[in-house]
């Protein structure tokens, strides 16, 4: 059976091709830099991230969301942990969970499920899109400063437990770990840019990652324009859901080309396209020099996850995903860099040491 465990300790000596040599990290910043990521059980050493799903959705509250789409609500902690449990069992370590404060994100039960069943666990503040909120949500109309506070609170003190209906008051111990932004079609502008410019504050006043949704992949050169105007470091972004369309191959390739890192997830999603072609278009990054960029996840819904009675599962990328790309001539030690190596990185804190 194949184990995510066989991407960390084996290198393949395949003569397939497509290893290329390592660039230099994507920051390009030779400045001394203490890393450690933050999980909803305490901090960890960068290297401790092991086998990694850079974006997933454990648990979502009933609430907007699933108005929109019913696959958006994931609310029963048993079937959630039979997931994680799945995930452990194929050798996966740490799940990346990108559900924001207010917005149905499950803090207590996030931490819970972490303590239950031994995976990591790094979870986020920020915001989502603005459909995902009622019309009377605090997010609409909080100004910058005070949602700079909020957002470095969760990251530097504990997340909240609420926040869906009025402002944030239940405190709980596990800290969030990464930065969520996102925009719709509408783009930076708008109300979007009192968020992003405050998830920006925080970003910088705090050293962490900032994990931005695009919508198809579109929008991602704007949105890092304006992080990179107000202070924000590429090799501090990681960009999703680029690979939503085969037609976006170029523009994903300019996007690499800034140094952000990008999050690829549409794996599985065969409204989309199929897996054969999501190995090509890694292929196609790999091969432009952007294998240090990469990262991988599911984004999984209710849809997505076996224990839900969905139609993927948690150890999907292990079984079926990873085993085609090795096969397709991509190496483990790529795949490890993907799993592991990218994410210790890319989900790290930057603390300057003196």
């Amino acid at each position: 059976m194949n184990n995510g465990l066989d991407y960390l300790t084996s290198v393949s000596n395949s003569s397939k091709g497509l290893i290329i040599e390592s660039q230099e990290d994507v920051s390009g910043n030779e400045q001394p830099y203490h890393q450690v990521i933050t999980t909803v059980t305490g901090p960890i050493a960068s290297e401790e991230i092991g086998f990694c799903h850079s974006h997933e959705h454990l648990f979502l509250k009933k609430g907007p969301s699933a108005e929109i789409d019913s696959s958006l609500q994931i609310d029963d902690f048993d079937k959630t942990t039979q997931e994680l449990n799945l995930f452990k069992a194929v050798g996966g370590t740490t799940v990346v969970d990108a559900q924001p404060i207010g917005s149905g994100r499950h803090s207590q039960w996030l931490m819970a499920a972490s303590q239950q069943t031994g995976i990591q666990v790094v979870a986020s503040t920020g915001f989502h899109k603005l459909m995902f909120y009622s019309e009377n949500h605090w997010i609409r109309t909080a100004n910058v400063d005070t949602l700079t506070e909020l957002f470095i609170d969760e990251l530097e003190n504990g997340m909240y437990a609420d926040g869906e209906d009025a402002w944030p008051v239940e405190k709980i111990v596990a800290r969030a770990g990464i930065i969520k932004t996102a925009a719709d079609f509408e783009g930076v502008g708008g109300q979007y840019y009192r968020l992003f410019k405050a998830a920006s504050q925080a970003a910088i006043a705090t050293g962490t990652p900032i994990m931005s949704h695009t919508e198809l992949g579109y929008g991602a050169l704007d949105q890092i324009k304006l992080f990179t105007d107000l202070g924000v470091a590429p090799s501090q972004l990681i960009m999703c859901h680029l690979d939503r369309k085969m037609d976006n191959v170029d523009y994903m390739l300019h996007v690499a080309s800034t140094g952000v890192y990008l999050e690829l997830d549409t794996i599985g999603r065969f409204k989309y396209h199929s897996d054969d072609e999501e190995v090509e278009l890694i292929i196609k990054l790999i091969e432009a020099g952007y294998e240090n960029q990469i990262l991988l996840g599911l984004d999984s819904t209710r849809k997505r996850l076996r224990s839900y009675g969905g139609e993927l599962g948690l150890d999907y990328l292990v079984k079926s995903f990873l085993p085609k790309l090795e096969d397709s001539g991509v190496s483990r030690a790529l795949i490890r860099r993907f799993m592991h190596e990218n994410p210790a990185k890319a989900f790290s804190k930057r603390i300057l040491t003196t």
